[in-house]
């Protein structure tokens, strides 16, 4: 048995209405991260300087020395970057949150309280700005204290939200089971929160972004001036606008730091872009713990039991009978790599069609025989399984009249003649006389072109009967 933990279908095809207050067509979050005074440096006792994020090209870590010119690029986010901004937004009533790096924070007080006055939300960006890759995971969860007894101590309550950044595989099962954050931002894979269960805990993320921030002012490829930072902005919100007029509400998060987005030529492009979804109905600007708080209150989350996650018992005592009387099928798919894509309805019949698919044709054709007669004999004697005798019902099939009854028969006889297995088709996709129509028009198929067909119609039964069990 193998299990791939990587959820990579998510809301799926059909997410869920966001029923942003006020039937908000998108929600624009702004993000400030705060990590002036929190890089690397040996000032703060780490091993080089910092070499990520600033306006040096080609910047690498001084092993042992202090680096001037970076250091100076950072202080200016704090000296007059963070003031450009904390003006810019307050005068457009917009309240950010703030990615705050507790040690960050405890070196500039004015700061904070300037955040505090605005009404902005202080959330976590961790202890210090740096690698967590690398870090042993009982380091790494003492950080995560560390931060949280800092950022406490500075600002005067608890941070709600939390996001490192630099983490490391562990960090958001870390930050979760910490179990004092409203949300944890440490994924970029969708437009929308989701819930993430890890253990006992039912862990809010609200995915941030690494695309519409302005990182990529220091990165290659990325923004050259103000213009090309606006009109990416621009493009994204046009694109989740457009589809928040068909009901597809989504959240698009903007990042931003004080040391880059805060010099004149690149604030330009950030105040065009406030210009602009200023002259829009329906968008609303939260704070990411007004997000959480919406999300929690308007899609809590429900646990089930996930296929991914049975015993081996469990799972072919619940879907051993998806496929007629073959618990061999589902035997088979427990042993596939199962992941959070197959505790859907469509994964989990996927999963089941491979083993059919790879299975000798012997095997096959064990399950088409395992298939009742239409209308037949077993249905007269109520002897089908639960799943056949509803499916037939929803047909009208269990009220036929002795002349429907008796023409049933008659091809459900010429078909297993003619090919050898019974007639299998996919009820609940049909009415009666289409029902009738296809058994008229397959019965004088030649049989390997049936065999393919009966096959597909057992995949298709096994989906609509994992639908009524699981998500879609």
């Amino acid at each position: 048995m193998t299990r791939y933990t990587r959820d990579m279908i998510g809301h799926g095809p059909t997410p869920p209405d966001a029923k942003w207050p006020g039937d908000a067509r998108v929600a624009v979050q702004f993000v400030l991260n705060y990590e002036e005074g929190g890089e690397n440096s040996v000032l703060h006792g780490d091993a080089a300087s910092e070499a990520f994020l600033s306006d040096i090209a080609g910047a690498a870590p001084w092993p042992g020395q202090r680096h001037w010119n970076m250091e100076s690029i950072y202080e200016y986010g704090a000296r007059a970057g963070f003031w450009r901004l904390h003006r810019m937004f307050t005068a457009a009533r917009i309240p950010l949150t703030i990615y705050g790096v507790a040690t960050a924070l405890a070196r500039s007080p004015e700061q904070v309280a300037a955040m505090k006055q605005a009404g902005w939300e202080i959330a976590s960006h961790g202890l210090k700005w740096i690698e967590h890759k690398d870090m042993p995971e009982e380091e790494e969860r003492a950080a995560i204290a560390e931060a949280v007894r800092l950022h406490t101590e500075v600002v005067g309550e608890r941070p709600q939200g939390w996001y490192t950044g630099r983490c490391s595989a562990n960090t958001v099962r870390l930050a979760a089971e910490e179990g004092g954050f409203a949300y944890i931002s440490d994924t970029y894979d969708d437009d929308l929160p989701y819930w993430l269960e890890v253990g006992e805990r039912d862990q809010l993320i609200i995915p941030y972004t690494l695309e519409a921030n302005d990182m990529r002012f220091a990165t290659a490829p990325g923004w050259v001036n103000g213009e090309d930072f606006f009109q990416y902005l621009k493009d994204a919100f046009d694109t989740l606008y457009e589809e928040g007029r068909s009901g597809r509400a989504a959240m698009m998060s903007v990042g931003l730091h004080c040391r880059l987005i805060g010099r004149p030529g690149k604030a330009a492009g950030l105040k065009r872009f406030l210009d602009y979804i200023s002259g829009f109905e329906g968008v609303w600007t939260p704070r990411r713990i007004d997000v959480a708080r919406h999300w929690a209150e308007h899609h809590p989350h429900r646990r089930f039991e996930r296929p991914s996650q049975m015993s081996r018992a469990r799972f072919v005592e619940l879907y051993g009978g998806i496929v007629e009387h073959s618990a061999w099928v589902a035997e088979g798919a427990y042993e596939l790599e199962l992941g959070p894509a197959h505790d859907r309805a469509a994964g989990l019949a996927n999963a089941l069609a491979r083993v059919l698919r790879s299975a000798p044709r012997e095997k096959r054709l064990e399950v088409l025989k395992a298939h009742p007669d239409l209308a037949g004999k077993l249905a007269a004697a109520k002897r089908l399984t639960a799943e056949s005798t509803s499916e037939q019902a929803s047909a009208g099939l269990d009220a036929l009249t002795d002349e429907e009854r008796e023409l049933f028969t008659r091809l459900n006889d010429d078909y297993v003649a003619k090919h050898g297995f019974p007639f299998i088709i996919a009820v609940r996709d049909h009415d009666k006389a289409s029902i009738l129509e296809a058994f008229r028009r397959r019965v004088g198929q030649d049989t390997e072109t049936e065999f393919a067909e009966a096959c597909r119609q057992v995949e298709r039964i096994a989906e609509l009967r994992l639908r009524a069990v699981l998500p879609a």
